[in-house]
């Protein structure tokens, strides 16, 4: 794969991973306005996975106050759950389902759905609902709020995360505003629970490319999971936790990005 074409993928992937406006519908939709062929799941993944650094970078203080709760209680007589200790299996417990559902998919369809048509639609209907979840739900709760359920119910919405066009951090999102969770953090909830699961595809994916030995493909996945040197600040970007950056103006890009989208779909 061309170096041009992967420094333009790793781009895309890291300006929208951090907004609401679903990077793995971008992804898909690049071969679809360039001409390029489709570079595929595995590609895609992998700059997820490039990515994935840059949030535990920025996350570093969440990580490591929940590491060390996790381990001083390990090794404490009182074994009291904390905050830090809740946030961390409400993470795992919302993983669970979307873990089991992509290894569904992954069975069925190794490369996913990558049909213009689904991204379109997505990118709409799902960008509007962000907007409904937003207005409907003032409530102001903050992230220690969320229930068992709640955590539950946000983990099952990022099933629908699979179908590229639906932004798994505006799914997330939507599920938390629903609960009346802040949009702050409703967003560092779901930019949280993105590390696991980009963590488990990156994983499963590596996994097959080794297992396929194809060589040209593996030089483009180690090349695909460098961070791209705007990463870091686009983490602190203040829009990126919906606070700057409100629902409504993702709903607006994402409703012209899926009207832009429809009628090229059916020309592919």
């Amino acid at each position: 794969m061309p170096i041009f074409q992967l420094v333009v993928l790793s781009a895309i992937q890291g300006i929208t991973e951090f907004l609401p406006i679903s990077s793995s519908g971008h992804l898909v939709l690049v071969p679809a306005f360039t001409g390029w062929a489709d570079q595929g799941l595995i590609i895609d993944v992998a700059v997820h996975v490039g990515t994935l650094f840059a949030v535990m970078l920025y996350f570093w203080r969440d990580l490591w106050f929940m590491m060390r709760s996790c381990v001083t209680t390990i090794f404490s007589r009182d074994r009291v759950m904390d905050d830090n200790i809740r946030l961390a299996l409400k993470l795992i417990l919302a993983t669970i389902p979307v873990v089991i559902a992509g290894f569904a998919l992954n069975e069925f369809l190794k490369d996913g759905i990558r049909a213009v048509q689904v991204v379109g639609w997505a990118t709409l209907i799902f960008g509007i609902l962000l907007y409904v979840a937003d207005r409907a739900n003032m409530t102001v709760r903050k992230i220690e709020h969320i229930s068992w359920r709640g955590a539950v119910f946000i983990g099952a919405m990022q099933i629908l995360a699979l179908i590229p066009g639906t932004s798994r951090s505006g799914i997330t999102m939507t599920a938390a505003r629903f609960l009346g969770i802040d949009r702050a953090d409703a967003s560092r909830f779901s930019m949280l629970l993105s590390i696991p699961v980009i963590l488990g595809a990156g994983t499963l994916k590596g996994k097959e490319l080794i297992e396929s030995g194809d060589a040209q493909l593996t030089i483009s996945w180690w090349r695909c999971r460098r961070p791209s040197l705007c990463l870091p600040s686009l983490c602190s970007w203040p829009g990126s936790d919906g606070r700057v950056l409100p629902p409504s103006s993702s709903t607006g890009y994402c409703s012209a990005a899926g009207c832009c989208t429809l009628p090229i779909s059916h020309r592919t």
